[in-house]
């Protein structure tokens, strides 16, 4: 990587909700962003942990039993794996994320939000 990447400017380049973009590489892991509105489909990641920074905007993060935690932009939140989740935003959020390259997008399910690593490179849906 030649240059810096601005997470906000990724983030506000992005056309579709809940629809990561990879902008960069860290031991392995990928750092994504992602415009975000609305809920997210519950689902866990048996395996990895989830990294989730809000840039811009609020996110909820509700788990299983009733407990949520509320994120405001700069602050960030690590779901640990085998968690069970979903994120939502009331108005529109821009977030990063840092997850390994394996961890699959909606984790132990399919749903009409989810979306292919390579559509997450850019390479096509």
């Amino acid at each position: 990587m030649d240059s810096a990447i601005d997470l906000l400017g990724a983030c506000a380049s992005l056309t579709e909700y809940w629809s990561p973009r990879v902008v960069g590489t860290l031991n392995g892991d990928y750092v994504k962003v992602a415009k975000v509105r609305g809920t997210f489909t519950w689902h866990k990641h048996d395996d990895q942990d989830e990294f989730f920074l809000v840039l811009r905007g609020e996110l909820e993060i509700a788990f299983e039993g009733g407990r949520s935690v509320t994120l405001r932009p700069g602050q960030f939140y690590v779901v640990p794996r085998n968690t069970l989740h979903c994120p939502s935003a009331a108005q529109e959020c821009c977030i990063a994320l840092i997850e390994p390259q394996e961890t699959k997008h909606t984790g132990d399910v399919v749903s009409p939000l989810t979306r292919s690593i390579e559509a997450q490179l850019g390479e096509g849906a």
